[in-house]
């Protein structure tokens, strides 16, 4: 064959060879999926505090710490108390692979975007966004539940539980004039009022705060997550406490609640798990119904600003209905939530009975808290079981079309959402 024959032929199959190998062409090989992913952040009621089986948490340093024993200071890791039987773990999500529970107990919007080892009273955790993000790293997030704003820079749910079951305390076992004697002028033993627990500017700002971290956060989730598609459901909050006490508590020894001195009453409602005066309930329920309207009000403005996201509203106010502490006769027994836990020294022993004890004893059982929190941080928390139903509340939230749903308890124990 002539030289140029050969040539021009070479060339006509080099032409046809590229016209083939671009109609042909097989894609570039795609990366594999990533596997799917539901996390948590924020705060106690969303940690699992009060669930027990919490488990080791990584510190700012990358070490995992398990538990270091009741003297250890409390802004250890591990008192993040992230709990294995958490809502987030006993929700049935389907279609999610794996979960993470980033919350901590205690944890602030401060703690959304910055560390909080680096406030007062804050873990030596990393900011909650940043551990979002190593998440992100080999995880296709898909939903993301967050509850916050009980915690803040104007109040705590902490401080708030303490200050009312405080006053209570004190007026069951100690005389007015006692405190006279003895310590020098009055000391509150009056039920908790509104304002004591919030007040209207204290809830507008705790409300201005808590919007500015979650809006961190959906920012930064937009920018990690591997395919942009997730919902956030917004979980608020349940009280703990009915609306009025089961009769039982009502009186003990011809006494009750509004007289001065009533140990055998006080000790009857610490052992049920509720000691607090009558007259405090109704505004720890308006309380609860304030943080509430935080949380939907923080939803509601972020929906606005970020009009294409999948944000859902969680009200979870009504799903321990009829077994709040107290609410029955056989409380602790049957109560989702955990009465309040203290312990004479931090000894791992909690003490479930404060007949017969002397005031001294019962300043000493008071001062291990303050002194060691971590040894009754779990009281007025949902229990195992309360995280149980707080699960099938997320289950409904996470399939639903609707923007917001509430989770209710209906008197023979099921729970629905709508």
């Amino acid at each position: 064959m002539p030289r140029f024959r050969r040539t021009a032929l070479a060339a006509a199959l080099t032409i046809v060879t590229a016209a083939l190998s671009t109609a042909v062409a097989l894609p570039a090989p795609a990366s594999a999926a990533l596997p799917t992913a539901a996390v948590a952040l924020g705060d106690s009621f969303i940690s699992g505090e009060g669930a027990g089986a919490y488990t080791p948490v990584v510190d700012v340093n990358g070490v995992a710490q398990g538990f270091p024993g009741w003297t250890a200071p409390n802004n250890n890791a591990f008192f993040c108390h992230r709990s294995a039987n958490a809502s987030l773990n006993q929700a049935n999500l389907p279609g999610v692979q794996n979960r993470f529970n980033l919350a901590c107990s205690g944890g602030q919007p401060h703690d959304i975007a910055t560390a909080s080892v680096a406030r007062e009273k804050g873990r030596t955790v990393a900011s909650q966004i940043d551990q979002m993000r190593a998440v992100a790293q080999t995880q296709d997030i898909d939903l993301v539940l967050i509850g916050l704003g009980s915690n803040n820079s104007s109040f705590t749910f902490g401080s708030v539980a303490e200050k009312c079951a405080n006053r209570f305390i004190a007026d069951a076992w100690t005389g007015w004039w006692e405190f006279w004697a003895y310590l020098g002028g009055p000391v509150e033993q009056k039920p908790c009022s509104d304002a004591d627990l919030a007040t209207a500017a204290q809830l507008s700002a705790a409300t201005a705060e808590t919007t500015a971290a979650v809006r961190q956060l959906l920012t930064a989730l937009d920018q990690v997550d591997a395919d942009g598609q997730h919902r956030v459901v917004f979980q608020d909050y349940t009280n703990p406490l009915p609306m009025d006490l089961n009769p039982t508590y009502h009186t003990e020894d011809g006494r009750d609640d509004t007289r001065d001195k009533f140990r055998d009453l006080g000790a009857e409602r610490y052992a049920a798990g509720c000691p607090i005066h009558r007259a405090s309930l109704m505004p720890g329920h308006r309380f609860s119904q304030g943080l509430g309207t935080l949380v939907k009000s923080t939803r509601d403005t972020l929906a606005a600003e970020f009009p294409t996201a999948d944000l859902v509203y969680l009200d979870v106010q009504r799903a321990f209905d009829g077994a709040r502490l107290c609410e029955s006769s056989t409380s602790p027994t049957g109560a989702l939530a955990t009465p309040i836990r203290l312990q004479d020294s931090p000894n791992g022993t909690f003490v479930t009975s404060l007949s017969g004890k002397d005031k001294i004893a019962i300043q000493r059982i008071a001062n291990t808290c303050v002194s060691y929190f971590q040894t009754c941080q779990e009281s007025w928390h949902p229990n195992a079981t309360g995280h149980q139903v707080l699960g099938q509340c997320l289950s409904g939230a996470a399939t639903t079309s609707a923007r917001a749903v509430a989770c209710v308890r209906a008197g023979d124990g099921t729970i629905s959402v709508s």
